[in-house]
């Protein structure tokens, strides 16, 4: 028997059918991730599931004592408690569940052996006992700091009153009391647009070992993948489930979405072509029966529809004079906020065409470091130089109230566009989510990630060689993601990005810049040269690298300590020539997959491959292998050439 049941449920906007006979079954054990394009119910969905929405027709079904929990995107705040008194509001029903335990046993103190409903209130006091203890109100108090700290909270929050929080920390706030009081089934729309890298990591462990049904709606690949094991995609009203992760749903979907945008084109073809011939013959009488014949296909035919999001739309950028070699420059920069001092004497230069992560634990300075980057803070100690002609763009929350609230939106993007590309500007629009008459609304109307979009199209439109974008894809779905990616990969400025979205910069950045906060110092910034992927594998690597560094030293220390200095030679240097092999195999598998992949790309030059489709796809997936392999075997090499340099000083 699942928790959770939606039985064919229906909804319609107007003329519009949002939900057609929808069914879905939440069982304990299910993650499932509700996937579609923006606009396709998915909110919807998730309110009726929570009992908030009543559909037109259908049925939602709940185990008994099954308790729902629902968190929305936006708008929740908290205030008149502090953070920990405001956290333990999760726990409200089980202290009611409490008030009537006692107030059974008080009654069962005060009756007689002959009490009418001596068994009934026993049994009803068994039962509140055990909803109690499994409740995790006796363990609160480990558990609320555990998962306020997981979320990003610090121990000196606990005590500050809720209502200083920000709208991003206000949802985590809300997020905390929803894990605490321990729902049965999880609804969570978004979770993931206020979290930090370090806050996502944490839900997803958490989802991972929750007992319950979860549903999710999230724009997070790489999140998704690690919290669900089924996807549900929400199209044209209708729910299809996949049984697998989020990555698994979009490679299956995409070879079915193919075929129907192929039979859409061929059945758009079919109609032109008839169309085509009752507008030439309609009054030629001796055409009539073949007019007439034409007709009634064209009244017989089912139409293929398909939504906006499957109609690709590939935005570039416009055109940015050329800079000089040396983009920015940042040289001993320094930033305190009051008494706390963020960044200490920061040293970076940017080159031209370089696209850089900027990446930390939340607090540590990235967004005080972009502000500097992009001129919107002048407020610093050191020198920010911008290189010759280079012109800076800077994205960041705050940029939104540059926007003209009596403009509409379709105004607002087109205000300094470039010429050519107005034509096109209802596209990119609707790539930014913004479809039919939403264009028309006025910018005082919008939502604060409308403004995020908008704001953030504006500043594309513009011939930029240099972009510092903070959180860019934070108000955008999958699709709208992968379009932003595509312009920027094509991108031939400079740019600078902070980005909680890890397939985002695996899928873009070529250098990571690292700022390690603490509250107690500045941060330090660590560069590394490599993409992000070489990033994530360094820094997971980094810790067993220095233990086995550390064991390399203990291992040739120990017999100086017995007085044995020619034992101590003879040990470092067999770890001298252990640490060689290990790195020259390495290097043998670097050489063997560049091996692999000339033959590859030989092959797929090869004319005689070309007309094969099946044959053309499996020599790319080979390559696109091959690449991701090579480059894994180049970063252990290099990791394995330090360690070898580290044993052998001194040999």
């Amino acid at each position: 028997m699942p928790l959770l049941l939606l039985s064919q449920i229906s909804l319609s906007f107007g003329d519009r059918d949002i939900l057609r006979d929808v069914h879905l079954e939440i069982e304990a054990g299910s993650r499932i991730a509700l996937a579609g394009a923006n606009g396709s119910g998915k909110t919807t969905l998730l309110r009726i599931a929570a009992g908030l929405h009543e559909p037109d027709s259908g049925l939602v079904y709940r185990s008994k004592e099954c308790s729902v929990g629902y968190l929305p995107q936006t708008g929740l705040s908290h205030h008149g408690k502090d953070l920990w008194g405001e956290a333990e509001r999760a726990y409200h029903e089980v202290m009611q569940l409490i008030q009537q335990r006692d107030t059974i046993s008080e009654t069962l103190t005060e009756s007689t052996a002959d009490h009418e409903n001596l068994d009934e209130l026993i049994h009803e006091l068994g039962h509140l006992q055990e909803r109690i203890d499994t409740s995790g109100y006796y363990e609160r108090e480990g558990a609320i700091a555990s998962v306020l700290t997981g979320l990003g909270f610090s121990q000196d929050d606990f005590a500050k009153d809720t209502a200083s929080f920000s709208g991003g920390w206000q949802m985590r706030i809300a997020l905390a009391k929803l894990l605490l009081s321990h729902p049965d089934v999880i609804l969570l729309d978004e979770p993931t647009n206020y979290l930090d890298i370090e806050a996502r990591d944490w839900l997803r462990t958490f989802l991972s070992k929750f007992p319950g049904g979860i549903v999710v709606v999230a724009h997070d690949r790489d999140f998704l993948d690690h919290a669900v094991n089924q996807t549900a995609e929400l199209y044209m009203g209708s729910l299809n489930l996949y049984r697998c992760n989020y990555s698994e749903y979009e490679r299956r979907r995409e070879n079915e979405l193919a075929e129907i945008v192929k039979a859409y084109e061929q059945q758009r073809l079919e109609i032109e072509r008839l169309e085509d011939f009752i507008r030439r013959f309609r009054f030629n009488a001796s055409k009539a029966a073949m007019v007439q014949s034409r007709i009634k296909q064209l009244e017989k035919m089912e139409r293929i529809t398909i939504p906006e999001s499957l109609k690709k739309v590939r935005f570039s950028f416009p055109p940015a004079a050329h800079s000089g070699k040396e983009v920015l420059s940042l040289k001993g920069i320094g930033k305190t906020y009051g008494t706390r001092t963020v960044l200490e004497n920061v040293n970076l230069m940017i080159h031209r065409g370089e696209k850089v992560a900027i990446t930390g634990h939340n607090g540590a300075g990235k967004t005080t470091l972009l502000r500097i980057c992009g001129g919107f803070d002048e407020n610093y100690r050191g020198e920010c130089r911008f290189g010759s002609g280079v012109q800076v763009g800077y994205f960041g929350q705050d940029v939104t109230e540059k926007l003209s609230s009596d403009q509409s939106v379709i105004e607002a993007a087109e205000q300094n566009c470039p010429t050519e590309l107005i034509p096109g500007i209802r596209g990119l629009l609707g790539a930014f989510l913004f479809r039919d008459d939403d264009v028309f609304k006025p910018v005082r109307v919008l939502s604060g990630g409308e403004r995020s979009r908008l704001a953030l199209l504006r500043l594309l439109l513009q011939p930029y060689n240099l972009l510092v974008l903070d959180e860019p894809t934070n108000h955008l779905d999958i699709a709208s993601q992968d379009v932003l990616l595509d312009a920027l990969n094509r991108y031939e400025g400079s740019l600078v990005v902070v980005s909680h979205d890890r397939d985002f910069l695996r899928a873009l950045v070529g250098r990571v810049i690292s700022i390690t906060g603490h509250p107690d110092r500045p941060s330090d910034v660590v560069e590394f040269p490599g993409d992000y992927s070489y990033y994530e594998w360094k820094t997971s690597r980094l810790a067993n690298t220095d233990s086995e560094n550390e064991g390399f030293v203990q291992e040739t220390k120990q017999p100086e300590q017995n007085g044995t200095r020619h034992q101590d030679q003879k040990a470092r240097r067999q770890e001298s020539r252990k640490a060689r092999k290990m790195a020259d195999e390495a290097l043998e598998s670097v050489e063997q997959l560049e091996k692999e992949r000339r033959l590859i790309e030989i092959a797929l030059s090869n004319p005689e491959h070309h007309s094969d489709g099946t044959r053309m796809k499996n020599l790319t997936e080979q390559l696109q292998e091959n690449e991701k392999r090579h480059a894994e075997a180049v970063a252990e090499w290099e990791i394995l050439e330090e360690v070898y340099d580290s044993v052998s000083i001194g040999e």
